[in-house]
């Protein structure tokens, strides 16, 4: 197998926002992850950069549904019918019905939310398939704590392709963002995620936001203290503004001035308060039970 690239799906006109990864398989192409509806114009683009069409594409494996990584898949399936998608089982019923994660996801962005992410589709349920722990010949495996309905897949070169369960880093550059937007960040999950992934031991991580990390032991241990400082700083009670400006500052300290446009459109600062936030406001409920 050659090196492992990214396709650029250009969000938001920029570069290295989100990037989607093309597998060989057994039974044709795949992509991991495909980015929102706005870039699908980009992913054709890139596809054709590597020889190949839309409709050479049999199957779509999904690390998780929120709109940046699974937002096409509807209309994807739309204009290509036998395209098949791989989802885990928490997030197949909003593949098929997405209208509750449309409503969550337009409170959350207003206005944005069209540019941002354009057309969300449902996907027909027979082009829907629940994933196992062997997809296509890779391994596939629960990896919650960004998100319950997250999973990784491994493939046999030593590929795993990480989604957002090992944060968000540009590669060449050296600072992770342990991105933990709203509605349902398990910290506590995300650590034996991190166990998961260090178990397995992989050569390579795929990050759709972006690139390659080959310092696979250094990376998910920066993940796992930033994780930690993140988590610290929103249950001491720091505040949403205080929490964005640090975060940037440290960011700017680490990987220069031109990072901070290009780390914020792949993960937002304030949305990691938010979602944090939400889960100490979780914690310290007092138990119904």
């Amino acid at each position: 197998m050659g090196r492992v690239e990214p396709i650029d799906v250009r969000h938001q006109a920029t570069e290295r926002v989100i990037g989607v990864y093309l597998l060989d398989t057994a039974d044709g192409p795949a992509l991991f992850d495909c980015g929102p509806s706005t870039c699908i114009g980009a992913l054709k683009a890139g596809l054709f950069g590597r020889g190949l069409e839309l409709a050479d594409v049999r199957h779509l494996l999904l690390s998780h549904i929120h709109l940046d990584h699974a937002g096409a898949a509807g209309s994807l399936v739309r204009e290509h019918p036998e395209l098949q998608v791989h989802v885990s089982a928490i997030g197949a019923p909003h593949l098929i019905d997405p209208s509750r994660l449309e409503r969550s996801a337009r409170r959350l962005y207003g206005e944005l939310f069209d540019p941002l992410w354009g057309e969300l589709l449902p996907v027909p349920e027979e082009n829907v398939h629940v994933v196992g722990e062997r997809v296509l010949g890779l391994d596939c495996f629960p990896t919650p704590g960004h998100a319950s309905h997250h999973v990784c897949y491994v493939g046999e070169d030593g590929t795993l392709y990480a989604g957002d369960a090992a944060g968000v880093r540009i590669i060449p550059g050296r600072h992770v963002i342990p991105a933990s937007p709203p509605p349902d960040i398990d910290v506590e999950a995300w650590y034996g995620t991190l166990d998961e992934i260090e178990r397995r031991g992989p050569e390579r991580l795929a990050l759709i936001h972006f690139g390659v990390a080959d310092d696979v032991a250094d990376h998910l241990a920066t993940t796992r203290s930033q994780i930690r400082l993140w988590t610290e700083r929103v249950g001491s009670g720091m505040s949403q503004d205080e929490f964005v400006a640090i975060g940037r500052a440290e960011l700017l300290a680490e990987d220069g001035p031109d990072a901070s446009d290009t780390y914020e459109k792949g993960s937002s600062f304030s949305q990691s308060w938010e979602g944090l936030e939400r889960y100490w406001r979780k914690r310290r409920e007092p138990s119904t039970g």
